[in-house]
């Protein structure tokens, strides 16, 4: 008996389109990330795999030419928090047919799974340098990660973070601070001068 499938829309189709132009190219950073917040592989991918349920689900509310990195980084933190932190007494109900649509959206982009035990993030990095960035508390780790390596704002990390801006920057140079001191032995043994002036 051959099996019915579900026709798409023109608007459906053409969600799918978009959000595979504006957020699936983004996976790779909302992994890195992912794996910065739980430090653990599996639950990164869970964490990633939510988030872009949640995107997708909710895109038709995303405010076209805004920033969708930032946008989809802010879901996967509120996620994180509502989930690992929380620990939600009972799982959320799932929308397989949801799940069934969205896993044919970025399934050609998806990395291969062989990849996801290894950091990314951690590959582009020297061992010293990642074990460093690794070794900062959280609040600024999460900061300099979030403005030296991917690039945010200060205003869209404050709105990813839910600090003031001024608490952004407090922390950015104190991390960057730290970092430095960290740092100072693998540079100059990479001959890079270490006089900062101060």
């Amino acid at each position: 008996m051959k099996e019915n499938k579900p026709v798409l829309s023109a608007k459906e189709q053409l969600k799918q389109k978009e959000f595979q132009e504006e957020a699936v190219t983004h996976i790779n950073s909302l992994y890195n990330y992912a794996l910065h917040l739980t430090m653990n592989p599996s639950d990164a991918q869970d964490l990633v795999q939510e988030t872009y349920l949640k995107a997708y689900k909710f895109f038709d509310s995303f405010e076209r030419g805004t920033n969708c990195k930032a946008w989809l980084f802010k879901i996967l933190k509120n996620n994180y928090i509502n989930k690992f932190r929380k620990n939600a007494r009972e799982p959320g109900k799932v929308d397989y047919d949801l799940i069934k649509d969205f896993y044919h959206t970025i399934k050609d982009v998806q990395r291969d799974t062989t990849e996801t035990d290894s950091d990314f993030f951690h590959s582009l990095l020297h061992e010293e340098v990642y074990q460093a960035l690794q070794s900062l508390p959280e609040e600024f780790r999460e900061v300099i990660q979030l403005c030296d390596i991917e690039g945010f704002t200060y205003e869209e990390i404050a709105n990813m973070v839910e600090s003031p801006i001024g608490t952004v920057r407090s922390r950015l140079y104190r991390g960057r601070k730290l970092l430095r001191a960290k740092l100072e032995d693998y540079a100059r043994n990479h001959g890079y001068n270490t006089d900062s002036g101060e």
